[in-house]
C-alpha cells in the first residue's frame, strides 16, 4: 500500500466493485492529488480477505505512463521479499489505474513514531525494526532496486509493532547513479549537489529513520549548509547528543551513517553489525541529568507520551 496525503477524492468508489466484481471497496484509507487508497474486500473469499487498492485517476496523473510502468516493474521484482509489501496485481479501466496490495492494518512507522512513542528506551524493539529494514533494503539492492524515498511514511508496520514492510516504489530506480530524489528531510547532502549514488542515498535515509525512531523528531529540514541544524551538525561532533537523549555509541553510529562523502558512508552490512551489537541507543538517567537542555526537553516529551511532531529545533547548538 502506498501512503498519499489525505484530501477529498475526486470520485468516491466506496460501495462499488472492480476486477469483474472480485473486489468491493469498503472505505477510504487515504487520498491525494492524483488518486485514492481504498480498503477493499475480496468478494470471492469466504474469509473476507482485505486488500489495499491504490486507485490513480488517469486524468490527474502528472507522471508519465512510462514512470508508472517502471514503478510497477521494480516493485514486482522485489514483491516476494519478506520485508516488502506484496503487490498482487495491477489493471486499469478507462478512467483509473488500480494496484492491489496486501492490507496492513497497523498503519505506518510515522504513526508509530509520532503517536505511540513505542520506541522510547525500547532497545530490543529498535533493533528488531532496524534490522528488518536493513535486511529489506539490502535484499532490494542485491536485485538492483534502489528505493530512494525511504521514510517512516513509506514503511508499514504490524499492529503489534514487530514487523515492517517497505512500500511506495514510486521513486525507485535500477540505476546506480541518478539525479532524482525523495523526501527532503531523509535525503543526503549529495542530493543538493548533483548526480548521486542510489545505494548510498538509501543508507543515509535509514540513518534518518533511526533518528526518527529514537527521538520522534527530524534532525534538520534539509541537508544543506543553509539549514541551521545541519550546519550545526557539520561543526559539532556531538550534535545529536546535544539535541537528543541518545547514547554516545548511538551518536558514533549515526555519524558513520550520515557521513557527507557517500563513498565513506557505512555499508549496510556494517550498519547491521553495529545495530545488532548496540548495548543501548539511549542515555541513562544519570547521563540525562547532565545532558544539554535540548536533549532533556526531548526526553520529557518522549517520557510524557505526548503526540510528537517530527520537526527539528531550528537553531545552532550553543557551546556547553
Amino acid at each position: 500500500m502506498v501512503h498519499i496525503q489525505s484530501k477529498a477524492p475526486k470520485t468516491n468508489l466506496v460501495g462499488k466493485t472492480i476486477d469483474n466484481g472480485s473486489l468491493l471497496f469498503r472505505d477510504v484509507l487515504g487520498s491525494g492529488a492524483y488518486g485514492v487508497v481504498y480498503r477493499a474486500i475480496d468478494t470471492r473469499s469466504t474469509s473476507g480477505k482485505e486488500y489495499a487498492v491504490k486507485c490513480l485517476d488517469k486524468s490527474r496523473m502528472s507522471k508519465s505512463a512510462a514512470h508508472h510502468a517502471r514503478e510497477l516493474s521494480l516493485h514486482a521484482s522485489v514483491t516476494d521479499l519478506e520485508g516488502v509489501v506484496t503487490m498482487h496485481r495491477a489493471f486499469e479501466s478507462a478512467e483509473h489505474l488500480f494496484i492491489v496490495f496486501d492490507m496492513c492494518s497497523g498503519g505506518d512507522l510515522f504513526a508509530a513514531v509520532t503517536g505511540d512513542n513505542v520506541f522510547w528506551r525500547n532497545d530490543a524493539l529498535v533493533k528488531k525494526i532496524m534490522l528488518q529494514l536493513i535486511d529489506t533494503v539490502d535484499a532490494c539492492h542485491r536485485r538492483e532496486v534502489y528505493h530512494r524515498d525511504i521514510k517512516p511514511e513509506n514503511i508499514l508496520i504490524s499492529k503489534d509493532r514487530t514487523r515492517t514492510w517497505l512500500a511506495d516504489f514510486g521513486l525507485a530506480t535500477s540505476h546506480c547513479v541518478t539525479e532524482d530524489f525523495g523526501c527532503g528531510k531523509c535525503r543526503g547532502r549529495e542530493f543538493n549537489i548533483g548526480p548521486f549514488s542510489s545505494r548510498h542515498s538509501d543508507v543515509w535515509a535509514l540513518g534518518i529513520v533511526l533518528i526518527n525512531m529514537l527521538t520522534g523528531r527530524n534532525p534538520w529540514h534539509n541537508a544543506s549548509s543553509e539549514d541551521d541544524c545541519f550546519s550545526a551538525y557539520l561543526h559539532e561532533p556531538e550534535f545529536f547528543m546535544h539535541m537528543f537523549p541518545i547514547s554516545r555509541p548511538a551518536n558514533a553510529l549515526l555519524r558513520r551513517i550520515l557521513t557527507l562523502n557517500p563513498l565513506s558512508r557505512m555499508t549496510l552490512r556494517d550498519m547491521r553489525t553495529e545495530v545488532k551489537g548496540m548495548a543501548t541507543f539511549f542515555m541513562t538517567d544519570y547521563e540525562l541529568k547532565r545532558a544539554h537542555r535540548f536533549a532533556q526537553e526531548c526526553a520529557r516529551t518522549l517520557k510524557g507520551g505526548h503526540e510528537l511532531r517530527m520537526q527539528p529545533k531550528p537553531a545552532p547548538i550553543p557551546s556547553l
